[in-house]
């Protein structure tokens, strides 16, 4: 069969005119899910776009859908895969767009810090809560350890119904998340562990650290928030009073404290949509999300706070796509082993009873 890089030579019309072509012939059988952040020209052909974990519950929900093709990074593609029915298929179009905060964070760096953490609370009840952006198998190990997952936008709900059940929570793989969460929800600064992979198992003082902790935060990070800083804030303002500030809660907690408003993606998206006419908003999130919500709402005047570009989301293209579309059911498919699909989902449905 041939190969993604086959169909380079095809100028934009012609694959737009084959896509729109499979799209009609699979009909209902087929859903493309394209997450915010994806090249205007992806989203085009989206049927329905949005976050991760709300793409894969509308694609699940679709009976007559036999295809469901993810346009995100692989870690979106796995979450749908999990909670999709019997008889349909994931794909995605680049299993190298991967996530490298997801990747920060693996299973056995993961479980060495368990079993050390756990060794020196004495007993001390612990809960482990992982970030809807981690692998399968971390959202698994958090499903068969009482354990939850959660997104940007429930994650202090999360952290309360975790300390409701113990006197201590493990949070990965997001530091900046879980800092803005822990401070939104009154936990002190420090009551707060950074873990960090690379030094934290050689400490020699680790026990007394992590005792006098109760929320300890795995030492990660979102390259795409990471990069808006307060002076970029401060830039926006000086430069025009009156504007508003919105960021995504995965940015560091200083610039968050500085901003008007932080928020998931979709409350970005409503940030924008509920500005009065004529407002100015600056959007510390992914540059191809803050482009198209300029263009949506011409009535107002939405900037890119620095711009910011995750390339892996990037990696998606009309050409990959369309060859996805012609292998549909074959090639890229998205495979998770049944024991952490079933542990793994236990994880998500904690997550939506707490929601």
């Amino acid at each position: 069969m041939a190969t993604a890089e086959s169909y380079r030579g095809m100028d934009e019309e012609e694959l737009r005119k084959r896509i729109r072509e499979r799209k009609a012939e699979l009909g209902g059988r087929l859903i493309i899910l394209g997450h915010h952040y994806q090249r205007q020209e992806v989203i085009d052909f989206s049927d329905f776009r949005g976050d991760s974990l709300g793409l894969s519950q509308r694609a699940a929900a679709q009976r007559d859908c036999e295809f469901i093709v993810f346009c995100g990074v692989h870690f979106m593609a796995e979450s749908a895969e999990i909670l999709r029915q019997e008889h349909q298929t994931v794909q995605h179009p680049d299993f190298r767009a991967g996530c490298p905060l997801a990747g920060m964070a693996d299973l056995g760096a993961v479980e060495q810090a368990w079993e050390i953490v756990q060794d020196a609370v004495d007993g001390a009840r612990m809960t482990p809560v992982t970030y809807m952006n981690s692998e399968a198998s971390l959202k698994a190990f958090c499903g068969r350890r009482g354990g939850a997952v959660c997104t940007s936008s429930n994650a202090p709900a999360a952290f309360r119904w975790a300390f409701g059940k113990s006197e201590k929570l493990f949070f990965f793989p997001d530091e900046h998340l879980g800092r803005n969460s822990a401070r939104q929800i009154g936990i002190p600064a420090g009551e707060i562990f950074l873990w960090d992979p690379s030094g934290s198992p050689g400490d020699p003082d680790i026990r007394r650290k992590v005792r006098a902790a109760s929320l300890i935060l795995w030492k990660g990070f979102c390259h795409v928030h990471t990069r808006f800083q307060v002076e970029h804030v401060r830039q926006a303002r000086a430069a025009n009073p009156g504007a508003k500030v919105v960021v995504h809660p995965e940015c560091r907690e200083e610039v968050v404290q500085e901003a008007d408003a932080a928020g998931s993606t979709e409350f970005i998206c409503r940030y924008a949509a509920e500005a009065a006419p004529g407002s100015t908003v600056f959007i510390g999130t992914e540059i191809n999300l803050v482009s198209r919500l300029a263009r949506e709402h011409p009535d107002k005047n939405i900037f890119e706070l620095a711009r910011s570009l995750c390339p892996n989301m990037f990696r998606i293209d009309l050409p990959k796509l369309l060859w996805t579309l012609d292998g549909i059911g074959r090639v890229n498919r998205v495979s998770v082993d049944p024991e952490t699909k079933g542990q793994a989902r236990l994880a998500l449905e904690r997550m939506l009873e707490i929601a």
